[in-house]
C-alpha cells in the first residue's frame, strides 16, 4: 500500500510514469524502506495504464461490497426488547448521563467561541 501511495503521489505531482528510483526516494524521505519485489510488481502492473480509469473501475467495484452498517442497531434493539420497558428506560438514562459526562470532558471548561 505504501508503494502505491508513493506512486500516486508522484503521479499527482506530474510524473506520469514514476520509476522504482523515484518511489524509493519518496519512501526514503519519510523513513520507509521500499520492498524491491513489491515495487517491481507494482510498476509492472501499472505500466501503460491510466490511473484515472483504474480508480474509477475500483470505485465501482467497491460500491458493490456490502458494508454491514446496520449490525449494531439490531443487537441494541434486541436487548431492549428482552429487558422490557424498564430496562430500556434505564439504558437510555445511562446513555444520557454518559453523554453529558463526555461533553464536559471534551470542552475542558471552555467553549470554542468563549
Amino acid at each position: 500500500m505504501k508503494h502505491l501511495a508513493a506512486y500516486l503521489l508522484l503521479s499527482l505531482g506530474g510524473n506520469s510514469s514514476p520509476s522504482a528510483k523515484d518511489i524509493k526516494k519518496v519512501l526514503d524521505s519519510v523513513g520507509i524502506e521500499a520492498d524491491d519485489e513489491r515495487l517491481s510488481t507494482l510498476i509492472s502492473e501499472l505500466k501503460g495504464k491510466d490511473l484515472s480509469e483504474l480508480i474509477a473501475e475500483g470505485s465501482s467495484k467497491l460500491a458493490s461490497v456490502p458494508s454491514g452498517g446496520a449490525g449494531g442497531a439490531g443487537a441494541a434493539s434486541g436487548g431492549a426488547a428482552a429487558g422490557g420497558a424498564g430496562g430500556a428506560a434505564e439504558a437510555a438514562e445511562e446513555e444520557k448521563k454518559e453523554e453529558e459526562k463526555e461533553e464536559s470532558d471534551e470542552d475542558m471548561g471552555f467553549g470554542l467561541f468563549d
